[in-house]
């Protein structure tokens, strides 16, 4: 299968990419699909995307991410970025009297900053666990919550170290004290397994041009069915109502569904390589994706823990923690100084966190951490 795979992505060939984390490749028919789609619209506007056609532009990506998530369609909306969709969540939400927010300092800002900014409005606290080099204890996170909590935010995996927190144990913490979880699994969805309705997720976002192999300018918000009706849209456009082209200024039927908080045209182009991107993903099996990953990520940790035993691993070792995140502090290095020598030699990573961070998709091989160990090794013995 990688033989075939690789014929998609042709930059995995004459690259060792190992930078999913930051911008994954996108496979080529998917980039064809969307090229196609915007020379359509730029030669012929309206001709080939009629009001019909417009109006159900989002349908595939929104289909194809209920099949990923195993939730039903009227529950995904889709939308530009990952932060569109928390801070739709956010200004969406009745926050209890005095109520607080639980995230972690470890966190990708656009997870928490959306809750800092509400705090500013209706007076509620943003509380973070600390983090101890990179890492946030489940302990530590459940001691910030109590009945004033409205929200636990968090991601799924840590864009920093790849730490993967256990969903349903979240799910069960905020649901304990009456607050809800909202996800963010930009680092996870399209890589690792995620049953929004098994899980008892109240919502989930996540971008288009990491794990789900789409462009940028797309991404999925979930929003449990019994949540969307509680939900007031912040922000709303002619695409919010129930018949988008009836074009009535007088009245505001909103739509049914998480349609509601598609609220504006948006890149369609996008949303349509989006799609591509998620049928060109649930045809190549999301299970072989996630254990052809994870046996990289795993591999990986133990090659450079072995070769360069003085090596910090960042990246938890502590079973269903990891997920396709592999991140290494060099020890009494610059670290970026690391990442540059292996971006100069092919090997495409990040600097993150103080450390060097490795991550893998499905365009990824054995030989790949093969040449990253090689070329790891001239740069650290420079």
């Amino acid at each position: 299968m990688l033989h075939a795979v690789l014929d998609d992505f042709p930059t995995a060939r004459r690259l060792t990419y190992l930078n999913s984390a930051s911008i994954s490749l996108m496979p080529q028919p998917a980039v064809e699909e969307m090229i196609e789609f915007e020379r359509k619209i730029a030669g012929g506007g309206t001709i080939g995307f009629d009001e019909e056609a417009e109006t159900q532009a989002l349908e595939v990506p929104r289909n194809e991410m209920a099949s990923l998530l195993h939730a039903k369609p009227d529950e995904i909306a889709v939308l530009s970025s990952a932060t569109e969709g928390i801070c739709t969540v956010a200004w969406s939400l009745e926050f209890k009297r005095a109520g607080n927010v639980v995230s972690t300092d470890a966190d990708f800002p656009s997870v928490v900053y959306p809750w800092m900014r509400l705090a500013r409005s209706k007076g509620c606290e943003v509380r973070l666990a600390r983090n101890h080099d990179g890492v946030v204890s489940e302990h530590d996170i459940e001691k910030l919550v109590d009945d004033r909590t409205s929200v636990i935010s968090i991601s799924h995996v840590e864009y920093g170290t790849g730490q993967r927190f256990d969903i349903r144990w979240l799910s069960e913490l905020a649901h304990s004290h009456g607050a809800i979880l909202v996800v963010d699994a930009t680092q996870s969805a399209g890589l690792m397994p995620i049953d929004v309705h098994k899980d008892d997720v109240d919502a989930l976002v996540a971008g288009g041009y990491k794990g789900l192999l789409g462009p940028f300018g797309s991404a999925c918000v979930y929003i449990r069915a019994d949540l969307i009706p509680k939900l007031e849209p912040p922000l709303v456009g002619w695409r919010s109502t129930k018949v988008p082209y009836d074009l009535d200024a007088t009245k505001m039927p909103l739509a049914e569904g998480s349609k509601k908080f598609e609220f504006s045209t948006m890149s369609y182009s996008s949303a349509t390589g989006l799609g591509a991107s998620l049928t060109y993903l649930r045809k190549h099996d999301y299970s072989y994706i996630t254990s052809h990953v994870m046996s990289l990520t795993e591999s990986f940790i133990e090659m450079v823990a072995r070769r360069h035993p003085a090596t910090t691993v960042l990246t938890p070792r502590k079973k269903n923690s990891e997920a396709s995140i592999a991140s290494f502090r060099f020890q009494n290095r610059d670290q970026s100084a690391i990442a540059a020598g292996l971006v100069k030699r092919g090997v495409i990573v990040s600097q993150r966190f103080n450390g060097v961070r490795f991550s893998f998709h499905m365009y990824n091989s054995e030989q790949d951490l093969t040449s990253a160990m090689e070329k790891l090794d001239q740069v650290l013995t420079n």
